[in-house]
């Protein structure tokens, strides 16, 4: 999706995108992922 495009490709969504990006906290959990874990145990 290009969020940019979105938001009008002007002077407010490049000042949007900025905040978004550059403040954006990463949090590593290491290699374990539930969605992974559970796929295999949920039964349709």
């Amino acid at each position: 999706m290009d969020w940019h495009q979105l938001l009008g490709s002007g002077v407010h969504a490049d000042a949007i995108m900025d905040r978004i990006v550059h403040n954006t906290i990463w949090v590593e959990t290491g290699g374990h992922n539930m969605r992974e874990h559970t796929a295999g145990q949920v039964k349709a």
